[in-house]
């Protein structure tokens, strides 16, 4: 077949400009159908709810659906690894937080690079830890609950769902000279209930389990924040308390599998900066004890920025310790 110069030519420049085209029509059509978001802790969990409400605010500013699915297990990398291996293509996505994308690369051997292997969307949320006992435990302040553990010879036992609350009880552990047995648990709802009901002494987590406090179901002793939590204003702060090395905060944000095109990425940022702008958002997650971050941080490089600044921070204190995950 005898094609002229021209028309050859035009052929040859189509040919090498579709799959551009082709690309740029997937970035401008996504998404398609539903984006699943791995949340790598059990459902019930604040990280679970958090999940949820901005999940559901993103999905109407997508046009699709984004369906949770929790995978938890190994302090939360056994879902992070999923994520990891995941098809770079916008429709897997994972609600991360300081263990699973920080603290993880100093606890375990993982198959992934916490740092490297993600593509960070955005900052989302921070929020404080707070020390729980069971209810019997024998003492009205956190010197009282110092006192007695030091005192317990056997050791106190403490549950844990995530690798921040590992390193909370080995500082404090080391701040104070107590001895701890530690009792792993997949979800924040079984770990509370074994608090409820005297299984366990102690406890770090979340400003969820407040309304158990006033009820007086379990005690709370001290937040890791560098202020009061408005929700409990009553509860003094670590350093306060005089253990300022117990200053920690923790944070969750949005992330893709690495190579995820930049596109995608902006599309998820921007629906998720939408998400978190709304009110009813904001409010739900105040009531959980989170703050949303300011929009200046809502950027995959301000998650970038946090994630840094952590592992830059606790993975030497962690590899000092000698802790290991379980």
């Amino acid at each position: 077949m005898n094609i002229g110069r021209r028309p050859f030519l035009q052929f040859a420049g189509s040919a090498i400009a579709a799959p551009a085209f082709y690309s740029l029509a997937r970035a401008q059509t996504y998404p398609t159908h539903p984006i699943t978001m791995i949340v790598p802790v059990a459902a019930g969990s604040s990280s679970d709810v958090v999940g949820r409400v901005v999940a559901e605010q993103m999905g109407k500013s997508l046009g699709q659906p984004i369906i949770i699915e929790n995978v938890s297990g190994a302090d939360g990398s056994i879902g992070t690894r999923r994520v990891a291996q995941a098809k770079p293509d916008g429709y897997t996505i994972e609600l991360g937080f300081n263990s699973s994308h920080a603290l993880n690369g100093a606890f375990y051997s993982l198959p992934y690079d916490v740092l490297n292997d993600f593509e960070p969307i955005l900052a989302l949320a921070t929020g404080s830890i707070v020390l729980y006992t069971r209810k019997t435990i024998p003492a009205n302040d956190l010197h009282g609950l110092i006192g007695w553990l030091r005192a317990n010879p056997n050791g106190a036992s403490v549950g844990i769902i995530a690798a921040g609350y590992r390193l909370m009880t080995a500082l404090l552990q080391k701040e104070t000279g107590a001895q701890f047995t530690l009792i792993p648990y997949r979800g924040a709802a079984p770990e509370i209930q074994d608090l409820i009901a005297g299984q366990i002494d102690l406890s770090f987590d979340t400003a969820v389990p407040l309304p158990l406090v006033r009820a007086g179901s379990i005690k709370a002793y001290a937040v890791t924040s560098s202020a009061r939590l408005a929700l409990a204003p009553d509860i003094p702060t670590f350093g306060e308390m005089g253990l300022p090395a117990l200053s920690y905060s923790t944070w969750l944000g949005l992330f893709a599998p690495k190579r995820t095109p930049k596109e995608t990425i902006g599309k998820l940022n921007a629906a998720a900066v939408e998400a978190v702008t709304d009110p009813s958002v904001r409010s739900r997650l105040a009531n959980l004890g989170y703050d949303v971050f300011p929009r200046s941080q809502q950027t995959p490089e301000g998650l970038g920025a946090l994630q840094k600044a952590d592992t830059d921070k606790w993975w030497p204190i962690i590899r000092e310790f000698g802790i290991k995950g379980e």
